[in-house]
Protein backbone atom coordinates (compact mmCIF):
# COMPACT_ATOMS: atom_id res chain seq x y z
CA UNK A 1 0.00 0.00 0.00
CA UNK A 2 1.50 3.90 -0.88
CA UNK A 3 1.55 5.44 2.05
CA UNK A 4 -0.54 8.51 2.60
CA UNK A 5 0.42 12.45 1.73
CA UNK A 6 0.35 12.67 5.36
CA UNK A 7 2.34 10.30 6.17
CA UNK A 8 4.68 11.42 4.05
CA UNK A 9 4.05 14.88 5.79
CA UNK A 10 4.89 13.84 9.03
CA UNK A 11 8.21 11.89 7.63
CA UNK A 12 9.31 15.39 6.47
CA UNK A 13 8.32 16.86 9.59
CA UNK A 14 10.36 14.13 11.58
CA UNK A 15 13.80 14.43 9.52
CA UNK A 16 13.44 18.32 10.03
CA UNK A 17 13.21 17.89 13.56
CA UNK A 18 15.64 15.10 13.98
CA UNK A 19 18.23 17.27 12.12
CA UNK A 20 17.33 19.97 14.38
CA UNK A 21 18.29 18.16 17.15
CA UNK A 22 21.17 17.33 15.83
CA UNK A 23 22.29 19.88 15.13
CA UNK A 24 22.25 21.83 18.48
CA UNK A 25 22.61 18.63 20.55
CA UNK A 26 24.66 19.96 23.64
CA UNK A 27 23.69 23.72 23.22
CA UNK A 28 20.77 23.80 25.40
CA UNK A 29 18.68 25.40 22.64
CA UNK A 30 15.11 23.86 22.19
CA UNK A 31 13.05 23.66 19.38
CA UNK A 32 10.86 26.72 21.40
CA UNK A 33 13.71 28.63 22.28
CA UNK A 34 15.00 28.23 18.53
CA UNK A 35 11.59 29.28 17.11
CA UNK A 36 12.37 32.27 19.79
CA UNK A 37 15.25 33.35 18.58
CA UNK A 38 13.72 33.11 15.15
CA UNK A 39 11.31 35.56 15.75
CA UNK A 40 13.44 37.97 17.56
CA UNK A 41 15.69 37.50 14.18
CA UNK A 42 13.19 38.66 12.03
CA UNK A 43 11.24 40.66 13.82
CA UNK A 44 14.03 42.81 15.89
CA UNK A 45 13.83 43.59 19.15
CA UNK A 46 10.72 42.77 21.10
CA UNK A 47 8.53 43.16 24.09
CA UNK A 48 8.07 39.81 25.90
CA UNK A 49 4.03 40.18 25.37
CA UNK A 50 4.16 40.26 21.36
CA UNK A 51 6.65 37.49 21.68
CA UNK A 52 4.23 35.25 23.11
CA UNK A 53 1.92 36.24 20.91
CA UNK A 54 4.64 35.54 17.67
CA UNK A 55 5.37 32.17 19.36
CA UNK A 56 1.62 31.16 20.35
CA UNK A 57 2.79 30.97 23.83
CA UNK A 58 1.32 31.80 27.76
CA UNK A 59 2.95 35.15 28.87
CA UNK A 60 4.50 33.13 31.55
CA UNK A 61 6.24 30.46 29.10
CA UNK A 62 7.62 33.20 26.99
CA UNK A 63 9.38 34.33 30.19
CA UNK A 64 10.67 30.80 30.81
CA UNK A 65 12.16 31.19 27.48
CA UNK A 66 14.04 34.49 27.68
CA UNK A 67 15.11 33.33 31.19
CA UNK A 68 16.79 30.44 29.78
CA UNK A 69 18.32 32.37 26.63
CA UNK A 70 19.07 34.90 29.06
CA UNK A 71 21.42 32.84 31.19
CA UNK A 72 22.62 31.30 27.97
CA UNK A 73 24.07 34.46 26.38
CA UNK A 74 21.87 34.56 23.40
CA UNK A 75 19.50 37.52 24.44
CA UNK A 76 19.18 40.25 26.82
CA UNK A 77 16.65 42.61 27.86
CA UNK A 78 16.89 46.44 27.57
CA UNK A 79 14.75 49.05 28.74
CA UNK A 80 11.71 49.91 25.89
CA UNK A 81 12.58 53.50 24.48
CA UNK A 82 9.09 54.66 24.56
CA UNK A 83 7.91 52.96 27.68
CA UNK A 84 8.83 52.89 31.24
CA UNK A 85 7.25 49.57 32.23
CA UNK A 86 8.16 47.38 29.11
CA UNK A 87 11.44 45.90 28.68
CA UNK A 88 12.47 44.81 25.11
CA UNK A 89 14.41 41.27 24.77
CA UNK A 90 16.80 41.53 21.93
CA UNK A 91 19.95 38.94 20.37
CA UNK A 92 23.45 39.36 21.84
CA UNK A 93 25.88 39.57 19.00
CA UNK A 94 27.22 36.12 19.81
CA UNK A 95 23.32 35.05 19.04
CA UNK A 96 23.14 37.58 15.94
CA UNK A 97 26.12 35.69 14.15
CA UNK A 98 24.93 32.36 15.28
CA UNK A 99 21.56 33.17 13.28
CA UNK A 100 23.08 34.83 10.42
CA UNK A 101 24.88 31.41 9.93
CA UNK A 102 21.46 29.18 10.23
CA UNK A 103 20.28 31.19 7.58
CA UNK A 104 22.88 30.74 5.67
CA UNK A 105 22.41 26.59 6.10
CA UNK A 106 19.19 27.33 5.52
CA UNK A 107 19.55 29.07 1.94
CA UNK A 108 22.09 25.95 1.16
CA UNK A 109 19.43 23.45 2.47
CA UNK A 110 16.76 25.49 0.55
CA UNK A 111 18.65 24.95 -3.00
CA UNK A 112 19.82 21.40 -2.10
CA UNK A 113 16.65 20.40 -1.67
CA UNK A 114 14.98 22.31 -5.00
CA UNK A 115 17.84 20.56 -7.31
CA UNK A 116 15.72 17.30 -6.10
CA UNK A 117 12.64 18.60 -8.05
CA UNK A 118 12.83 18.29 -11.26
CA UNK A 119 13.01 21.97 -12.99
CA UNK A 120 9.58 21.64 -14.78
CA UNK A 121 8.37 20.28 -11.24
CA UNK A 122 9.06 22.65 -9.03
CA UNK A 123 6.42 25.48 -9.78
CA UNK A 124 3.64 22.42 -9.03
CA UNK A 125 5.17 21.96 -5.94
CA UNK A 126 5.34 25.15 -4.80
CA UNK A 127 1.66 25.58 -5.56
CA UNK A 128 0.65 22.02 -4.49
CA UNK A 129 2.88 23.23 -0.57
CA UNK A 130 1.37 26.37 -0.87
CA UNK A 131 -2.97 24.62 -1.30
CA UNK A 132 -1.68 22.76 1.81
CA UNK A 133 -0.78 25.19 4.38
CA UNK A 134 -3.01 27.23 3.32
CA UNK A 135 -5.77 24.44 4.20
CA UNK A 136 -3.94 23.26 6.92
CA UNK A 137 -3.64 26.29 8.26
CA UNK A 138 -7.89 26.66 7.78
CA UNK A 139 -8.34 23.64 9.51
CA UNK A 140 -6.24 24.26 12.89
CA UNK A 141 -8.13 28.00 12.89
CA UNK A 142 -11.54 26.12 12.52
CA UNK A 143 -10.49 23.85 15.07
CA UNK A 144 -9.42 26.74 17.83
CA UNK A 145 -11.81 26.98 21.11
CA UNK A 146 -13.55 29.99 20.94
CA UNK A 147 -11.71 31.20 23.68
CA UNK A 148 -8.43 30.89 22.02
CA UNK A 149 -9.61 32.95 18.85
CA UNK A 150 -8.41 36.63 18.34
Amino acid sequence: MEPLLLDRLLQITDLFQRDMARAFEGSGLTTARVHLLWVLTHNGPSTQQSLAVACGVSPRNITGLVDGLEASGHVRRTPHPTDRRAVLVELTESATTMMRRMQQEHVELNDTLIAAIAPADRAAVERGLNSLIEKLTALVDDAQTPERRS
